[in-house]
């Protein structure tokens, strides 16, 4: 059995992308990083998601972002709520260059581990916004892990799997069920009122949300109460 690792952040995206990983066969091995992030409780999200999904290893890691800031999620900025459209520009909830952060670390993770294969959950819907979640980003990093590495000198060709790229909210929820897993346990919020609550305004919520209800599939997710 090949070893791949995964980047775990506890949301529905990274669950079912490790989900997938272990139905394609692979070993899989999750890194988590704890990047100064406003939604930290979603560290929690990804050790109950690891557990459940019986992954051998998970690694957390800290890299501190918010040192550099200039995110909504790393910064005293508002996260944008009820926004009349969701994609088409980059909002504010983009943390700079945080993917090509990410997947330094992966490809690190990965040499150590003696692994070629990377597994990312990002998706269509975020590649409208986020430009490190475009496809041609992916497959330059494929390159430039084989360019900056020890194990890329030596002929390892790393590869990157993003297998929800083209997978709508629904589709990846459907997907996740279908493999096994426990969206009770994830977290998408970018703002969360309380540990493991959404606030049910956010981009991430609002796609969350949408996502069930096209799915056709319960929601288990705890949202905060309406207000009035």
């Amino acid at each position: 059995m090949s070893r791949a690792v995964v980047l775990l952040s506890g949301g529905l995206d990274s669950a079912t992308a490790a989900a997938w990983a272990q139905a394609a066969g692979f070993e899989v091995a999750a890194l988590s990083v704890d990047y100064g992030q406003r939604q930290a409780c979603e560290l929690e999200a990804a050790r109950r998601v690891a557990a459940h999904l019986g992954l051998g290893e998970h690694r957390l890691v800290s890299v501190d972002l918010r040192a550099i800031g200039g995110s909504a999620l790393t910064a005293d900025l508002d996260v944008p709520k009820d926004r009349p459209e969701i994609g088409g520009d980059v909002p504010v909830t983009y943390v700079p260059a945080r993917n090509t952060v990410f997947l330094a670390l992966l490809t690190g993770f990965a040499e150590v581990l003696g692994a070629c294969d990377l597994v990312i959950g990002v998706n269509a819907q975020d590649y409208s916004g986020y430009p490190d979640c475009r496809p041609e980003f992916l497959r330059a990093f494929e390159e430039v892990a084989r360019l900056g590495t020890r194990a890329g000198a030596e002929g390892t060709r790393f590869a990157i799997h993003a297998p929800l790229l083209h997978l709508s909210k629904a589709g990846i929820i459907r997907l996740g069920a279908s493999l096994g897993v426990d969206h009770a346990l994830t977290l998408s919020c970018y703002d969360p009122p309380a540990p493991f609550v959404h606030c049910g305004h956010c981009d991430a919520c609002r796609l969350r949300r949408a996502g069930f209800a096209e799915a056709g599939l319960p929601d288990p997710s705890a949202y905060a109460p309406v207000a009035g």
